[in-house]
């Protein structure tokens, strides 16, 4: 199951039922825009009327309720993920820029400039196959 939020789910029913926001409103007793903030997430219909709204679509309470959403340890995981992914390329350019910058005032010797040519890719080859694994789950 595709990871939904709560907004998500009523507007996905609503859908399938070929309802409007304004139908749904209706059949709810609010307003249309109380639907539109519920599809955005940004507010919730009461808990009392959650029977109903599951009546409406046809489906159980449960089902209605079985919204799917991102742990924060997934978020958490993702961006350090993403923040070795930065400090890698990172790595790598200085890397670069330093031999540019210290063969150009002489100040390198050759057997120091691949070293350090070869940490930058060593930290840009990791960076990659970390992303092509990552996309490769998604």
């Amino acid at each position: 199951m595709k990871k939904q939020t709560f907004g998500s789910m009523i507007a996905e029913f609503r859908k399938k039922k070929g309802m409007t926001q304004v139908e749904l409103a209706e059949k709810m007793g609010v307003t249309d825009k109380a639907v539109s903030k519920w599809e955005r997430d940004l507010s919730f219909p009461d808990v009392n009327t959650i029977p109903r709204l599951a009546e409406i679509f046809n489906v159980t309470v449960d089902e209605l309720m079985q919204v799917k959403t991102d742990t924060k340890e997934s978020r958490t995981t993702e961006n350090i993920s993403d923040i070795i992914n930065i400090a890698l390329k990172s790595i790598s350019l200085a890397m670069g820029v330093a031999v540019v910058v210290l063969s150009f005032i002489n100040e390198i010797e050759t057997k120091n400039a691949i070293g350090m040519l070869g940490l930058g890719l060593a930290c840009l080859a990791i960076s990659q196959f970390s992303s092509n694994k990552t996309n490769t789950k998604s």
